[in-house]
């Protein structure tokens, strides 16, 4: 395999970074001008002041000030990006790992992201990257084109804006996707769901898929754990379901005496059920004492089939449980006749039993985008640098 930094961009550049006729290398250090491009969802106030618009924290910054993501900075008078083209590492996964498991089932997925991040979760397990105020420790630069033709060099079929939240560099994870739509190589955001409705369409307008983190149902864990808000997230989630084509799941990750009761488990999967349908896979997964949450313990398994058990009962067809050892609750079933369809364990594919999208014992459809056969890439995962693999 050839050293990534060898691979020779696209003919056609990215165009969704906003041109503006502003020299602002005075302003900006040497070492970050190449990675600092202007940007959009922003509008000015009457005192100067920027107010961002593209999630609902809603910053307000004067000159020089960056938000709370840190890397959208208000440099003379424009909101500017400050990690385009910059990434935190590369590496190749399974697609189930984003979690998507009715997406491409056993295939490859290149995976990366930059820094900042406009959440504030207590237990980012990506806390060194998404809450990095070092910009020094990102040693990876590359466009969009390249990051597409790693993709297919590698065998991808897919890439995943993730690690951090990419809706936070949308300019860059939106010209990232149009240049792996020009080679047929599909784009995936893991993400929060925390975006604006303004910002919303033209972010997920060049999405494939997405899986969307729903933290908890309680305005109280997303205040206290994440410094966030509930509301901006079953936005997203059901304009994804009603006003777009994108193919999403949802992930709560389960964390002991914080989100784990009965009752929390039952509304927020009757919402999903009401506001969602009984289609839309759900993956429970196992928390691990991480960041600012040491003090909590790891999730039960037993807790995640308590969680699967009031998901099923509630009528949702497809519940998975996740970080754990579980092939049963791991692996889909076709919700008319039960056959076992696609046999996982942890990210290795056994049994595939799904053809021309549908159940291969009783015909029934089963949502997603599946092939007639599933891919081979297995469990393994492949870091990368524009270097060539680490070491």
């Amino acid at each position: 395999m050839s050293d990534l930094k060898d691979l020779q961009p696209l003919q056609t550049a990215a165009t969704h970074v906003v041109s503006i006729d502003k020299d602002i290398s005075h302003l900006v250090d040497a070492n970050d001008l190449a990675f600092t491009v202007p940007g959009k969802y922003f509008h000015e106030l009457e005192d100067g002041r920027l107010h961002c618009d593209l999630c609902p924290r809603a910053c307000v910054l004067k000159d020089g000030d960056r938000g709370f993501c840190f890397i959208r900075q208000n440099i003379d008078g424009h909101m500017y990006l400050t990690s385009y083209g910059r990434s935190t590492g590369f590496c190749v996964d399974p697609v189930e790992k984003k979690p998507l498991n009715h997406f491409l089932p056993g295939t490859s997925i290149l995976s990366f992201g930059t820094a900042g991040c406009n959440l504030g979760c207590r237990f980012c397990q990506n806390w060194d990257i998404s809450k990095s105020r070092e910009i020094e420790k990102l040693s990876e630069k590359a466009t969009p084109e390249n990051i597409a033709l790693a993709a297919q060099r590698l065998g991808c079929r897919s890439v995943a804006f993730t690690y951090n939240d990419p809706v936070i560099w949308a300019e860059y994870a939106i010209d990232t996707a149009k240049a792996c739509h020009e080679l047929g190589i599909k784009a995936v955001a893991v993400t929060a769901g925390y975006i604006t409705d303004e910002a919303r369409p033209e972010f997920y307008s060049v999405m494939d898929a997405a899986n969307v983190d729903l933290k908890a149902f309680t305005e109280h864990f997303y205040e206290k754990v994440t410094l966030s808000h509930l509301q901006p997230v079953l936005d997203t989630l059901k304009w994804l379901k009603h006003e777009s084509d994108v193919w999403f799941e949802i992930t709560n990750l389960v964390i002991p005496e914080e989100n784990d009761s009965d009752e929390e488990f039952t509304r927020m999967c009757d919402w999903i059920l009401e506001n969602l349908g009984d289609s839309v896979p759900i993956h429970f997964t196992a928390f691990h004492p991480d960041f600012k949450l040491m003090h909590r313990p790891a999730t039960p398994p037993s807790t995640l089939l308590r969680a699967r058990k009031i998901a099923r009962a509630a009528g949702i067809k497809f519940v998975y449980t996740g970080n754990v050892d579980d092939v049963k609750h791991q692996s889909t079933y076709c919700p008319n006749c039960d056959e076992l369809l696609i046999e996982r364990n942890w990210y290795e594919l056994g049994k595939f039993k799904i053809k021309d999208g549908k159940c291969h014992k009783c015909k029934v459809e089963i949502p997603g985008l599946f092939e007639n056969e599933r891919g081979n890439w297995g469990r393994r995962r492949l870091p990368l640098s524009f270097g060539g693999p680490s070491k």
